[in-house]
């Protein structure tokens, strides 16, 4: 009875150390996939999101303020043309 005994703790003594081996082995392989994605997204040059908001909102102004400058420029044209 007492074999059975020591044999089921040696079952779970390397059960429990074949766990926690594979889970290092899993934090080990993320944390490679993790550094190789990084590495290859920066020779991609792609920017950040909020980069991409802050550059769209500059451009939006941008274009309001082109727009707001071309009606100006038509009324000008318009007085010169009355005179």
């Amino acid at each position: 009875m007492q074999k059975d005994s020591k044999l089921f703790d040696d079952f779970a003594k390397l059960a429990s150390g074949a766990a926690g081996t594979i889970a290092d082995m899993k934090r080990e392989v993320e944390a490679m996939v993790m550094d190789k994605v990084e590495k290859i997204l920066s020779r991609m040059n792609l920017v950040r999101r909020e980069e991409f908001e802050v550059v769209r909102l500059m451009a939006e102004q941008a274009r309001l303020k082109q727009e707001n400058l071309e009606k100006k420029l038509a009324e000008l044209e318009k007085s010169l043309e009355s005179k």
